[in-house]
């Protein structure tokens, strides 16, 4: 499979939050802000396209009855690089996301392609569907947070970007939008707009 399709199918015809239902836990607990959406998309794209390019290295050596140990021991081993790496320099971002860098060891996502792809392909493909598989996930998250961010607090990267003019007329944030229930169904949307766009897309 060539790259551009192994991208287009982890990003669009295959997504692992809309179509494969993966790793909806984070997806509605850290969307608050498009920062920590951002932050975590590109946390999760790090570890699954690292931990796949070394597992599938390793992919000959590995018992087949030790070997969802090893996957384990590989992605915790980035992720626990990648949670120092965000304690030393981007810290308050460490404290916002905070239990859920640590869960990327047993994301649905990340234990699939390790499952699904890396143990059966060699790196170069098993990184680029790390790539698109990670990708696919941010950009979800990313949609996500944009809106409950610039609905429920007004701002983008916490920056004011609806007018000070709009609440003099009376326009106020809305708190919904940054509750829980507000990001399931947001989430609901996307799923039900992404299936439709690829069922028309098969139609045709």
């Amino acid at each position: 499979m060539s790259i551009s399709k192994i991208m287009k199918k982890s990003i669009w015809t295959s997504n692992p939050i809309a179509f494969q239902v993966l790793g909806v836990c984070s997806a509605l607990a850290v969307t608050v802000q498009l920062k920590s959406g951002l932050v975590m998309g590109l946390a999760l794209t790090f570890v699954v396209s690292g931990s796949n390019v070394i597992l599938s290295i390793m992919r000959h050596y590995i018992p087949h009855r030790i070997r969802i140990i090893v996957e384990l021991a590989v992605i915790s081993s980035f992720v626990s690089v990648l949670d120092l790496f965000l304690q030393a320099y981007f810290f308050d971002i460490s404290k916002t996301l905070s239990v859920f860098v640590g869960l990327i060891i047993t994301n649905c996502i990340v234990m699939g392609r390790a499952e699904a792809f890396a143990l059966a392909n060699d790196p170069v493909p098993s990184f680029w569907d790390g790539i698109g598989n990670g990708t696919g996930y941010a950009l979800v998250l990313i949609a996500i947070a944009s809106f409950r961010e610039i609905f429920g607090s007004g701002s983008l990267f916490e920056i004011q970007i609806i007018p000070e003019s709009f609440y003099d007329m009376g326009y106020s944030n809305n708190g919904l939008v940054l509750l829980p229930p507000s990001a399931f169904i947001l989430l609901g949307l996307i799923i039900w707009s992404l299936k439709t766009l690829g069922g028309a897309q098969g139609e045709e």
